[in-house]
Formats: C-alpha cells, sequence, structure tokens
C-alpha cells in the first residue's frame, strides 16, 4: 500500500508510504494499484521506496493498535428493553 500525493502546478506526482493522517490531493492506494499507477504525458513521478527492512512500527503504530485490540474486545451494548421510540418530525415550512 501507498500514498499518492501530487501538485498539479510542478506536474509531479509522489508515491510513497502510506500517510498518518489525511490531507487534500492524497489518495491511498493498494498494492495492486501503486504498481500500475500512472501519471499525465509529460508529469514527474517520484516512488519513494523505504527499505521495508528499516520501517519499525512507531510509538503511534502500537498505540493504535492497542486501541483497536481494546475497542473489539469490550462486550457489546445490549439493545434496549421495550419498543423503539419515535419521533415525530415536520416539515419546515
Amino acid at each position: 500500500m501507498a500514498t499518492l500525493t501530487y501538485v498539479y502546478a510542478d506536474q509531479t506526482a509522489v508515491l510513497g508510504p502510506l500517510a498518518t493522517y489525511a490531507e487534500p490531493h492524497t489518495y491511498d492506494l493498494c498494492a495492486d494499484h501503486s504498481q500500475r499507477m500512472s501519471a499525465p504525458q509529460g508529469w514527474n513521478v517520484l516512488r519513494l521506496a523505504p527499505d521495508p527492512a528499516t520501517v519499525e512500527p512507531t510509538r503511534d503504530d502500537l498505540l493504535a493498535l492497542a486501541d483497536a485490540v481494546r475497542e473489539a474486545g469490550r462486550p457489546a451494548e445490549p439493545p434496549p428493553e421495550g419498543p423503539p421510540t419515535l419521533r415525530l418530525v415536520r416539515p419546515e415550512s
């Protein structure tokens, strides 16, 4: 997987490691699409490929994983007892 970032004014597309947060003009791509990605004619494509042997999980990665495991391990909340509540919604005039 990789994140595609582009700068339209510079006619440059950069394909690099997955971004840790969303930004405008960035798209996360699966492995197949990141390998087959091409840019318009005349554009430069920079492929940043870190050495997998040197990439280690960060503290944020480990905390996100721990939070996901905690959330998955929480018991499901039982549905409320009794009939569902209904609310009348009137259109605005």
